[in-house]
């Protein structure tokens, strides 16, 4: 689709305010007085505007794959969310969610259509081609993608794109693939933005209020074949509890043990919260690029990301004299992390014949330490033995390069084929040893503790070719072959596991993955789109190489895990409205997977525990419906919205080893998939000063255990169907000034996604453009 030139004209120039450019004068003073000069050029009759003409972005060629997408834009989340990292821009899309417990939450995987939120490795999250997603792991912990890495404020739009038909992307992108897209200068721009909310929190009879502050401050600019964008972004957040101290019988002499039931339904008590949180992160990121052609543009992005959190608990129980009492499972932690990011990429844009591409990234943590206290509580809230966790070797590199071909017809014009072809290399590192210390406040490492380490590596070619059978249909066809290994495994324990330590085989897995889509034009307004293609998840060095806690003691798990085998198919219906007033799809699908990778119970040594296992073959079949209403009644009043239903269960499973009387996983649903969900967004703008958005979310309940045995939902590890809602209201006070007040859990639902999660959070912005 064309786009028209972008036009600037120095009469509709703002003049800075001279506190405001004195303040920015210390970024960038050069190009801040390149526009005061030019704004004080006298605007008389003999005064000519200044026009500037730039080539418009061209679209990106992922907007021509195969797969069903969703997105959302700046200026949409701008309107109608309650932003305070990249992560909750995509809280309203068609059947997704994120995992996030609480402001500056580090560890918030994304859940999709037929994922839970511990299958971090089953989707991908790129910012401008660069990987966010940690595919060192496939978990909710140090697996979970690296949002903070991008400020909301940079963003310019995030496309989804749902299931594993492009040939593009590897077998992780079953699930879906998010793609956010900065935006980049074209004239002096900058900005301030301020957020504060609160949360007044209470479960089990205790709580408090919970408070998180926030500021970015962005400046960009273009100078010719120049242009850059800089963002640094702080925040400082105090969480409400995101674990709780359970035990099966009441500390002696000691009152103040909530009683209730485990996720199984036996009886506990709960004897106080844990990992209350208090989080302060800040965030650079710079953004360069330069047009040594009109056809020929570098970019290079450098991002650094630090945060110092520190955790501790708050017990319920007081002893005979009313003092604070503490039981077994009381304990703080201190994380201190440095992480970088670094992204360059050369393209072509001459949408010619040939076009091509290619980008390398690194993702690598500089600092990683998490201090965690041993000794018993009230004692180790003051020092003693503890533990030091050392993840700062973890991290990750690609390496891709693409080209497309669009061949001629013998006329000249542009044929039927479009042809993309390219070649991807990858290495996961993952570095985690702990070791003990006698203070783990401020001591050094001693004796190393525990130890689990490796490397994974994927090597593959793909091609593609979109195929113009006729005016108003179209296929689309491709493959991906991928040689991957997994290498250096190590693992070592002193807990009392045996067999350690232990240097871990090589092992390799190659394979095709073939993807065919059919889209047929039935009309202007109509859309029919069938896609079916097969993916290859390799597992990730924690799946491999992750020590198996069990009783006090590790063990090794299984180093031959084999990969995911997936086949999965969509039909896909779209209807566009006339007059641009919306959308509607409706997408039917299915998703195999043989040798699932998943978290189960079975025997180790001798021992029955959970560990991630191949499961012999689920099954995910459902219909997801979504739609987009514009101009509904009112002018300016918009409805959007989605519905999804999925029927997913395990078909075999011959590895599980039933943990109670009469148990089987076969039948049952497969874990934290819902099987239904919702969203509905209403937004109405009345005028271009104000905005008013109230908005819903709905999720079924799940089950965390491929039995299903987890029947109490409402507690700690459990799993609760939720319905939440929200609301925002926006105002524009000028071309400068725009401010937000918010909501999010309105109605304060109170539920357990294993963890407890927010309830009612107010949020009050105020932003400054110029």
């Amino acid at each position: 689709m064309s786009q028209l030139p972008v036009v600037h004209s120095s009469s509709l120039r703002f003049k800075p305010r001279p506190l405001m450019l004195a303040l920015l004068s210390a970024w960038s003073g050069a190009a801040l007085a390149q526009v005061a000069q030019a704004d004080a050029v006298p605007q008389g009759a003999d005064a000519l505007p200044v026009i500037e003409v730039r080539e418009a972005a061209s679209v990106p060629e992922r907007k021509q794959l195969p797969q069903t997408s969703a997105s959302v834009t700046a200026a949409t989340a701008a309107d109608g969310i309650n932003v305070t990292d990249t992560s909750d821009a995509l809280k309203y899309l068609p059947s997704l969610s994120v995992r996030k417990r609480y402001i500056g939450d580090t560890q918030a995987p994304l859940a999709t259509r037929t994922t839970g939120v511990n299958a971090s490795a089953r989707s991908l999250v790129y910012a401008d081609g660069i990987l966010l997603s940690a595919l060192v792991n496939n978990n909710n912990g140090n697996g979970s993608p690296r949002w903070f890495m991008v400020a909301p404020e940079e963003i310019e739009r995030i496309d989804v794109m749902y299931g594993p038909f492009a040939a593009e992307y590897p077998g992780n992108s079953y699930g879906a693939v998010t793609e956010i897209t900065t935006r980049m200068p074209d004239h002096v721009e900058a900005s301030v933005k301020a957020l504060y909310s609160q949360q007044d929190f209470n479960q089990y009879g205790n709580g408090g209020t919970y408070r998180a502050q926030e500021y970015n401050v962005s400046l960009g600019n273009r100078s010719g074949a120049l242009a850059w964008r800089f963002s640094a972004n702080h925040l400082d957040s105090f969480s409400p509890p995101v674990t709780y101290v359970t035990s099966g019988t009441i500390p002696a002499v000691a009152t103040g043990a909530v009683a209730t039931q485990d996720r199984t339904g036996k009886p506990i008590y709960v004897l106080g919260a844990g990992n209350l949180t208090h989080t302060v992160q800040d965030a650079a990121r710079l953004k360069l690029s330069y047009d040594f052609t009109p056809t020929l543009t570098a970019t290079y992005t450098l991002g650094l990301w630090q945060n110092q959190a520190n955790a501790n608990p708050q017990t319920f129980l007081k002893n005979a004299a009313g003092a604070p009492a503490y039981g077994s499972g009381f304990s703080s932690n201190s994380v201190d992390q440095q992480q970088w990011m670094q992204g360059l990429e050369l393209r072509s844009k001459t949408g010619g014949a040939w076009d091509w591409q290619v980008a390398a990234s690194t993702m690598s943590a500089s600092r990683d330490l998490t201090r965690t206290s041993t000794t018993a509580f009230p004692a180790g809230q003051s020092g003693g033995a503890g533990t030091i966790a050392d993840a700062s070797g973890t991290g990750w590199s690609t390496l891709d390069a693409k080209g497309i071909w669009r061949p001629e017809d013998g006329s000249g014009k542009r044929g039927t084929h479009t042809v993309s072809f390219g070649a991807h290399y990858d290495r996961y590192t993952l570095a985690t040893p702990t070791w003990n210390t006698t203070n783990w406040i401020s001591g050094s490492n001693g004796t190393l503790a525990s130890d689990s380490r490796g490397k994974t590596e994927t090597s593959a070619l793909w091609a593609q070719d979109v195929w113009r059978l006729a005016p108003a249909l179209k296929a689309t066809l491709g493959a991906r072959y991928e040689w991957w290994r997994a290498f250096g495994g190590y693992n070592f324990s002193t807990t009392g596991g045996t067999g350690f330590p232990v240097n871990q085989p090589q092992v390799t897995q190659n394979g095709v993955s073939p993807k065919v889509s059919l889209a047929w034009a039935v009309n202007d307004d109509w859309l029919a789109t069938l896609s079916t293609g097969r993916a290859l998840r390799f597992p990730t060095v924690g799946e491999l190489y992750q020590n198996v806690l069990a009783g006090g003691v590790y063990l090794q798990a299984n180093p031959y895990l084999k990969p995911e085998k997936v086949w999965s198919t969509e039909l896909a219906i779209e209807r566009a409205l006339a007059e641009g007033r919306g959308k509607w799809r409706v997408s039917l699908f299915e998703e195999q997977v043989s040798d699932a990778l998943i978290s189960q119970s079975s025997t180790l040594g001798n021992n029955v525990v959970s560990f991630t296992q191949n499961v012999d073959k689920t099954r995910q079949r459902g219909i997801e419906a979504a739609f987009e209403r514009n101009d509904l009644v009112l002018r300016g009043f918009s409805l959007n919205g989605s519905v999804t239903y999925v029927d997913a269960r395990i078909l075999a499973n011959s590895g599980y080893v039933p943990t109670a009387a009469g148990a089987t996983s076969v039948g049952k649903r497969t874990p934290y998939v819902p099987e239904w969900r919702a969203t509905l967004v209403a937004t109405y703008k009345p005028d271009d000063r104000w905005s008013y958005t109230l908005a819903g979310r709905y999720s079924g309940r799940v089950y965390a255990t491929v039995d299903n045995t987890d029947v109490n939902s409402h507690t700690y590890q459990g799993f609760d169907g939720y319905t939440v809602f929200d609301a925002r209201v926006r105002y524009r006070f000028d071309r400068h000034w725009s401010g937000a007040v918010g909501v999010d859990n309105l109605t304060n639902r109170d539920y357990f996604l294993f963890h407890p999660f927010p309830q009612r959070t107010v949020f009050a912005e105020l932003k400054y453009d110029f």
